[in-house]
């Protein structure tokens, strides 16, 4: 909490919440009395939120704080995730842990996603690949083959695997949005320790993970529009609606489309060929 609220009030100038600026600012942004005079509480109290001491908080306090850093939604979620979980409410909230903790699809999910034709997956907010229909499988085969034997994992293949800057044509925004989702999710379950782990070894293993992870960005990542590169088709410039799957808390169902009629359409029709190809047969 206390590094999520003062990134924020870092991004906030004075001039953009109508304030005067005096005086020499050691730090970048909102002073400690700024945001707590345009959030109606008192000095003491915003500092004692900011060193996480959460206790009681109430949700019109929280809306306030989100008020005055100029909050969007995924970072007021965020607020209030933290703010659960500093108190203990998010600990009743959270789902029940499955007894094994390899999930697999349920036979009609299954059926379900071999229906979709364009390419779908299903994820968790660990970026854990977890289930893709024919096409999906085939878009994502750098992704399996960077892991084999693993449940792969988008983070590690985007931060460890130098195959990323190829797969992804704009690294940067993959790498950021990667993170960001990651940051959302330690928000949301702040116990789950296999996030923690994962958390913990890109740390470790990428100086460009590690400066991401330090500026506490979050988002929704619902929908919108990616770029690709397929060592087999070539580039594809896709849009995509993520749906949350409510029969499986924390999981997530991503749907790629193109355009009709688009040079990425015909890439995704030849995919599909190339895909229904015996293993042992000749690439096109």
């Amino acid at each position: 909490m206390r590094d999520f609220l003062t990134s924020r009030r870092a991004k906030i100038t004075p001039a953009q919440v109508g304030m005067p600026d005096f005086g020499h600012r050691r730090v970048p942004g909102l002073r400690r009395a700024e945001v707590a005079a345009l959030a109606g509480v008192s000095v003491e109290y915003y500092a004692k939120l900011e060193r996480g001491s959460l206790g009681g908080v109430s949700a019109s306090v929280l809306d306030a704080l989100a008020r005055a850093l100029r909050l969007d939604d995924a970072e007021r979620a965020h607020l209030f995730h933290l703010a659960h979980a500093a108190d203990g409410t998010s600990a009743g909230m959270r789902p029940r842990r499955r007894p094994s903790a390899k999930w697999t699809p349920r036979p009609a999910l299954q059926w379900m996603l071999a229906g979709i034709q364009p390419p779908a997956l299903i994820r968790n907010g660990r970026m854990d690949l977890l289930a893709t229909n024919h096409l999906g499988h085939a878009m994502h085969t750098s992704v399996y083959d960077s892991q084999p034997g693993e449940t792969p994992n988008f983070a590690r293949y985007t931060f460890l695997d130098d195959d990323a800057q190829r797969f992804y044509p704009d690294w940067d925004t993959a790498a950021d949005t990667c993170v960001t989702i990651l940051r959302t999710e330690a928000g949301r379950d702040p116990h789950d320790k296999a996030l923690h782990d994962l958390v913990g070894e890109l740390s470790t293993r990428s100086e460009p993970f590690r400066k991401r992870w330090s500026a506490h960005d979050v988002s929704l990542h619902g929908a919108g529009t990616k770029r690709f590169h397929h060592t087999v088709v070539g580039n594809l410039d896709l849009a995509y609606e993520s749906v949350d799957m409510i029969a499986d808390a924390g999981l997530s169902m991503t749907i790629y489309v193109a355009e009709p009629g688009s040079p990425t359409a015909h890439a995704l029709d030849l995919l599909a060929s190339w895909a229904g190809t015996p293993a042992d047969a000749d690439a096109p």
